[in-house]
């Protein structure tokens, strides 16, 4: 596997698993561009400050990226201890506008890696409403749609988790038959990451203790990140609208 003379677009670069992706793809070839809210503590080849869950800081930025993209990887995100607006805003919203701004500057073979989470697996049991979200035009609309479908505190990272895997299996037949760029989900289980807090306390004691007992350890960031970058390079280039779990085999656990 290499990145040599792509170009990567890397969010959430400033902590865990963007950070350990931005090393490993830099060593790898690829120019890297990163972008937060917060200044990182690594070497990139380029940097922006942006809002991810604001649509003007967004076209803003998208304005400062370079004129030819090989690869985005959104991994910025949110947990669910945030607000169910601000999961919803960046987790799927900005994410989403980013992407489609970024889509007509993608070189053909491009890939798009989208962080997801295996708490995103239930998605079949609101597939009706992750498809009619999914059908909104705009961030306008899609905050339109949220209003008069109101998602609640407490499942609203699941619940966007699972919108974007559907979103993403949505775009990959005419993205990569139309524009020859792919789009695939990563699926992490727990990670030491600087948010892992927030998602022992979202989850709560009982369901972190029983993944405990049904895993040896949480993921390091950069054993995600390995995967990221895998489906960024053309060994991966026949790999499409998957949602691939990153997990030690948590998830398989619960079949």
């Amino acid at each position: 596997m290499n990145l040599q003379n792509k170009t990567l677009i890397v969010t959430g670069v400033a902590s865990g698993i963007g950070a350990e992706l931005a090393r490993l793809a830099r060593f790898q070839g690829a120019t890297v561009i990163g972008v937060d809210r917060h200044e990182p503590q690594l070497s990139l080849d380029g940097f922006f400050q942006a809002d991810l869950g604001d649509p003007a800081s967004i076209d803003a930025l998208v304005a400062c990226l370079p004129a030819r993209v090989d690869a985005l990887c959104n991994v910025a995100g949110v947990p669910g201890t945030a607000s169910v607006q601000a999961v919803a805003d960046v987790n799927y919203l900005g994410l989403r506008h980013l992407t489609h701004r970024l889509l007509p500057r993608m070189s053909a073979g491009g890939s798009v890696v989208n962080v997801a989470s295996i708490l995103g697996a239930q998605w079949p049991q609101r597939l009706e409403l992750h498809k009619a979200l999914a059908a909104t035009e705009s961030y306008a609309a899609g905050r339109q749609w949220l209003a008069s479908n109101p998602v609640e505190q407490a499942s609203c990272y699941q619940y966007f988790k699972e919108a974007l895997i559907v979103w993403t299996f949505q775009q990959a037949c005419h993205w990569f038959r139309d524009h020859a760029v792919r789009i695939n989900c990563v699926a992490p289980g727990p990670v030491f990451t600087p948010i892992l807090g927030d998602f022992v306390n979202m989850l709560g004691p009982e369901r972190v203790a029983q993944d405990s007992l049904r895993m040896t350890r949480p993921a390091l960031a950069d054993e995600v990140a390995a995967v990221i970058a895998f489906l960024c390079s053309d060994a991966a280039r026949w790999i499409n609208g998957v949602n691939l779990p990153v997990d030690g085999g948590l998830a398989a656990t619960y079949v």
